[in-house]
């Protein structure tokens, strides 16, 4: 009979989760249809190899010139990204902070949970921070700070819809990079404003 319950109970729990996970998958993604963010992102992403493998000084120009188009209409994309899931449900827009993933845990703890709204914001801020290159960064840095801009982003997005440590699986997984390796190569600022919007939450 316990086992009976116990095996209930982790079923339920389990379809609760997916139910929850899929709920927060559909608004990011629909928010997300609207723009081109994740082409621009294999677009760079491809372009700073080829712009890094080119042996040529005036070719290598050349794609890195294309390249900062591309970094600036982006950066514009996200922007509007973030404004526009700004304007979401407060109640659909958590994420929680608790080491393992519960369903709807958001709304039971909201006080274990962080406001994606704002961390998309300061994702926004930082990649424009990055594109607009006021600091002077060489092509090859701005391209490194602003690949970790975007690797931090997607980590947060996948932070939203899963967990943070589902999160950080598919970072190390994808980019074989780590959390902790991607927030110490952001622009200092977002560094700091990461930080601060984590401390918040914790």
């Amino acid at each position: 009979m316990e086992l009976t319950i116990l095996l209930a109970f982790a079923l339920g729990t389990s379809w609760l989760k997916r139910r929850d996970q899929q709920h927060r998958i559909q608004l990011l993604g629909s928010v997300l249809s609207r723009f081109d963010i994740e082409k621009l992102m294999e677009s760079l992403t491809d372009g700073y190899l080829r712009a890094l493998g080119e042996d040529e000084p005036e070719r290598r120009q050349q794609v890195w010139s294309y390249l900062e188009t591309q970094e600036t209409l982006l950066s514009e994309q996200f922007v509007a990204f973030a404004a526009e899931f700004a304007t979401q449900d407060a109640a659909s827009t958590r994420i929680s902070t608790l080491p393992v993933a519960l369903p709807f845990a958001t709304r039971w703890l909201p006080h274990a949970s962080a406001d994606a709204r704002s961390a998309f914001a300061l994702h926004a801020r930082g990649i424009a921070e990055v594109v607009a290159n006021a600091t002077g960064r060489s092509p090859r840095d701005r391209a490194y700070t602003l690949s970790a801009e975007l690797f931090l982003m997607q980590h947060t997005c996948h932070w939203y819809c899963r967990s943070k440590a589902t999160a950080s699986a598919r970072l190390l997984g994808r980019h074989k990079t780590t959390y902790e390796q991607v927030l110490q190569s952001v622009s200092p600022a977002t560094r700091d404003a990461y930080s601060r919007w984590a401390a918040r939450q914790a």
